[in-house]
């Protein structure tokens, strides 16, 4: 699969059935399941469904969704970046999660950051929401440190607990 996106130390695309492993390796670790929730992804076949039912239906549905996040160096996956789109907003939200391993090295922030230049420049969007945990106080300050303004609490299916939504305008860099 192409890379959609590029950075000087990371490179963005699509997730395909290959990837199923590293999903079920991400999904599984305590922060994840903390902060966005237990997917009940536990084996490769269940990694493959969810690949298929959620990532790639939103590429087909709406020419966007979370990408898979590989050090160019080496084509380590480390975490997944991109945007969702939810029923209940009415604009897609900047989604990320990595392994742990890899937290505190700015990863995150140059996958983000990427695409929001994406979002605006590519796909013309012109505001981005986050919705985050109340607890995943990184995240927040991650969406902080990009420009995203709070906006409220919601609640949001699925979740036992109720997320910050921030929400940011999309301009030119």
């Amino acid at each position: 699969m192409g890379i959609v996106l590029k950075t000087p130390r990371l490179s963005l695309r699509n997730l395909d059935p290959e990837d199923s492993g590293f999903l079920v390796e991400l999904m599984n670790e305590p922060p994840y399941i903390e902060h966005i929730g237990d997917r009940g992804v536990r084996t490769a076949a269940d990694g493959r469904r969810y690949i298929e039912e959620k990532y790639a239906a939103s590429y087909a549905r709406h020419g966007y969704g979370l990408y898979l996040v590989e050090r160019v160096e080496g084509a380590e996956p480390i975490g997944i970046c991109g945007l969702v789109r939810r029923e209940s907003l009415d604009h897609p939200d900047l989604g990320f999660a990595f392994l742990h391993r890899y937290g505190s090295r700015g990863y995150a922030r140059e996958a983000a950051g990427a695409t929001l230049g994406h979002a605006w420049e590519t796909l013309k969007l012109p505001y981005v929401y986050g919705l985050v945990s109340p607890g995943n106080l990184k995240s927040i300050r991650l969406l902080e440190c990009l420009g995203f303004s709070p906006l409220r609490s919601l609640a949001v299916a699925g979740q036992p607990f109720e997320s910050r939504l921030f929400g940011k305008e999309l301009k030119p860099a």
